[in-house]
């Protein structure tokens, strides 16, 4: 497994030119000794396919990477495929960038709304010809700027301007594969409230507490953000605001029913009864001792 502390160790690994220690673009058909490599990140990256990939390692997953698509990966995650020792010809472009080029920023600052960095392969974003020109404009406007070789306060700026541009487009590309997707997943909420019901009758709160997003992904075969920017494009809400008001819900009836405080906050999956009265006094405005009879 190569070890990517920095841009250019993957830069260096497969052949490409260094042209900066937080920046590097990557087209990969300008390559004379490109290899495959499975990669530890520690930098965040976008690979952009030209032609079909199989076998491909992403996390824990194997997956297709299909012509034109789009795969983000941030510090902390694994991808690629395992070295064979053979050297390869693909099509395509990467972009990789040091956390450092971004701390400090407005776009720093925005990183954690770009939740397909964490998408799951089955979510990659599969891009058309218009839309790949875009990123891929974006990324020969980087490399002019890094083959400039002024490393000032300017091409910081300058850097920093076209992530931020091509991480919104992929941002505004996501949407509209997220819209379009719609109708795949129209009996997603009964699909995500059934799981809800089930938890609860078959007593799953009692071992595991209140059901959390990610257990509830899981359940549904999405991962937790795509999984949450379904829930949020049907409903308006965030996937945790939709379990909170299933569990408020039942908890009121619970208590109408005839439960006392302490034993619907038990039977809810809540460790501490002063937990699920914060809860529902914000979500009622009023304290559950309200509707002890």
């Amino acid at each position: 497994m190569l070890k990517v502390h920095c841009v250019n160790d993957y830069a260096r690994y497969i052949g490409a030119p260094e042209l900066h220690s937080l920046v590097s673009v990557i087209h990969y058909e300008e390559l004379e000794h490109c290899r495959h490599s499975l990669n530890n990140y520690d930098v965040y990256g976008i690979f952009i396919a030209d032609e079909f990939l199989e076998n491909l390692t992403y996390g824990l997953l194997r997956y297709d990477l299909h012509q034109h698509a789009i795969m983000c990966v941030s510090p902390g995650q694994i991808g690629g495929k395992s070295d064979t020792g053979e050297e390869i010809q693909t099509k395509g472009w990467a972009l990789l960038f040091d956390p450092e080029l971004i701390r400090g920023t407005e776009l720093g600052r925005r990183m954690s709304q770009y939740t397909y960095f964490s998408y799951n392969t089955n979510e990659a974003l599969l891009t058309n010809e218009a839309q790949w020109q875009i990123i891929v404009g974006f990324l020969e406007q980087i490399r002019q700027e890094l083959q400039n070789g002024r490393d000032d306060e300017h091409t910081q700026h300058i850097l920093v301007h076209y992530v931020g541009l091509i991480l919104e487009h992929i941002a505004r590309f996501y949407a509209q594969q997220l819209s379009t997707s719609l109708p795949t997943y129209s009996d997603l909420l009964n699909r995500f409230e059934n799981l809800l019901v089930r938890y609860y009758n078959e007593g799953k709160q009692l071992q595991m507490g209140i059901p959390s997003v990610k257990y509830c992904a899981q359940e549904l075969f999405l991962s937790p953000n795509y999984f949450g920017d379904l829930i949020h494009e049907l409903t308006g809400e965030t996937a945790t605001t939709a379990i909170r008001n299933f569990v408020m819900q039942r908890a009121r009836d619970m208590l109408i029913s005839g439960k006392t405080v302490t034993e619907t906050a038990d039977e809810l999956g809540f460790k501490y009864s002063a937990h699920f009265t914060q809860m529902f006094k914000k979500h009622f405005g009023m304290p559950p001792s309200k509707y002890v009879s």
